[in-house]
């Protein structure tokens, strides 16, 4: 594409994103004198594109308000990352509503795009594998709930929703909301419940409507959607209650158990004393434990439950017993 041209389309993409733009600020955008932003400002509007004039030291160029855009163009990096995003983002979860819409969208890009772009695009989408899949199936949540949601976290406004819990007992709620956390295939929002001024955390893909209501709030400072998340997964209750201290870090620990599995406090200790930390879990099942905690080359101390000291010392004796043979 000769480089005129290039940068007339440039400036349309400028323009697009909304608001009023000076010829000074175009014209270092460009790389060009703002003689000849003006210039191609002109040929925008050779070619129909409202483009308005606004004088005064201030003034600028602007499109017109209403004016439908035309397709977007795509340099060839550009189509590849929106490709790939869609792919990735189906088969992490993050795509809202359903896979259909990420297919529909995916296929009208490849539709304009040129044939040998879209030759060259198809053989890195056909050529990709992830190397493991998202630990069950995504949860992906309906797209206008997300969208009213994101809305009145982004303005701090109460949302009103309709959930659905795990063990299938519906209702509604109110939500202060404070942020969006996409984790391991689901979509998940965090807040405070004002009826009872406790933290909560729910699961979009169980909301079946959201709404924003009339009035404000005012976030805490510190407040972390993404701890909070974390921490509620960690703490979530499941049959069996395990607390251990290990010798090392959090850091260290948490490269077999991760923070949604497991809550890591350092203990003081003072140099040259080793750091220890205690280390907090609710798990379903204990026996992947033993293993985890051999893989983590540490010295550990459980303080509950039997049963894991149990299972530990018998993985033990089975490995004694394959040195051995």
């Amino acid at each position: 594409m000769p480089r005129p041209i290039a940068r007339v389309l440039t400036l349309l993409e400028l323009l697009q994103s909304g608001g009023l733009r000076t010829v000074a600020e175009l014209a270092d955008r460009l790389g060009v004198d703002e003689r000849t932003v003006r210039r191609y400002a002109d040929h925008l509007i050779d070619l129909d594109v409202p483009v308005e004039s606004v004088r005064g030291r201030y003034g600028g160029y602007r499109l017109a308000p209403g004016y439908r855009l035309p397709p977007l163009m795509l340099t060839d990096d550009e189509a590849l990352a929106v490709l790939l995003g869609l792919a990735a983002g189906r088969r992490g979860g993050l795509t809202a509503a359903t896979d259909t819409a990420a297919e529909t969208a995916a296929a009208k890009i490849r539709r304009v795009l040129p044939e040998r772009l879209r030759r060259r695009l198809d053989a890195v989408l056909g050529s990709l594998a992830f190397t493991a899949p998202p630990p069950g199936a995504p949860a992906a949540p309906r797209a206008p709930v997300l969208l009213a949601i994101a809305d009145a976290v982004r303005h701090h406004r109460p949302v009103w929703i309709r959930y659905t819990a795990a063990d299938g007992r519906g209702g509604d709620r109110t939500l202060h909301p404070y942020g969006l956390v996409a984790h391991a295939g689901k979509w998940y929002v965090t807040g405070v419940d004002p009826a009872i001024g406790e933290d909560r955390m729910f699961r979009l893909d169980r909301v079946a409507e959201a709404r924003t209501l009339p009035g404000s709030f005012e976030p805490p400072a510190g407040a972390d959607p993404v701890r909070r998340v974390l921490e509620g997964l960690a703490t979530a209750p499941y049959r069996h209650r395990v607390t251990l201290r290990i010798q090392g870090t959090a850091e260290q620990i948490h490269t077999r158990l991760p923070a949604d599995v497991a809550i890591v406090t350092e203990i003081p200790s003072r140099p040259p004393s080793p750091p220890w930390s205690r280390v907090e879990l609710r798990v379903e099942r204990l026996g992947w434990l033993p293993g985890v905690l051999a893989s983590l080359d540490l010295p550990f101390v459980i303080e509950r439950p039997d049963e894991l000291r149990d299972l530990v010392a018998a993985l033990a004796d089975r490995l004694a017993r394959a040195a051995r043979a």
